[in-house]
């Protein structure tokens, strides 16, 4: 098994039942494994030595037919290896985020379909680039944009 870090996986990067399903190759090229490898020691492992709970990231690397299968974008980071979505069990995704938001270098940061009465509800997805990160954080609820705070 590649190990990308101490906790991650590249099979845990790149797996996904839709592309089980669809018999979509998900693989990534040298410079995408290069990032989840950036993204696995600057975004995960940080998370996972902080709060000590193993969690596996529910998305990572998805290739651009995989994208396109789910309905995501053209320009999303995950084509690029650069994204992840994840929520760790038993931690309110709003305290993830505000975590990431108060202590990481990430990219971007957003909050997705997290409701205040439901701790476990959406997940938390992150970016991070070898250069530049802007740290842009929001909230989407599925409608609407809003501050992370």
């Amino acid at each position: 098994m590649t190990r990308l870090s101490t906790h991650f996986s590249l099979k845990e990067l790149t797996r996904s039942q839709t592309a089980e399903r669809k018999g979509i190759k998900n693989i990534p090229k040298k410079d995408e494994i290069r990032n989840l490898k950036q993204l696995c020691q600057n975004i995960l492992e940080p998370i996972r030595e902080h709060y000590g709970i193993p969690f596996s990231p529910s998305s990572g690397f998805r290739c651009l037919d995989l994208n396109k299968e789910i309905g995501s974008s053209s320009k999303s980071q995950h084509i690029k290896g650069q994204a992840v979505d994840f929520s760790i069990p038993s931690v309110p995704n709003m305290e993830i985020a505000l975590w990431v938001k108060d202590h990481l270098e990430y990219d971007q940061l957003i909050l997705e379909f997290y409701k205040e009465d439901i701790p476990d509800s959406g997940w938390v997805h992150c970016s991070y680039v070898d250069k530049g990160n802007r740290k842009e954080s929001k909230r989407f609820d599925g409608r609407k944009w809003s501050p992370l705070s």
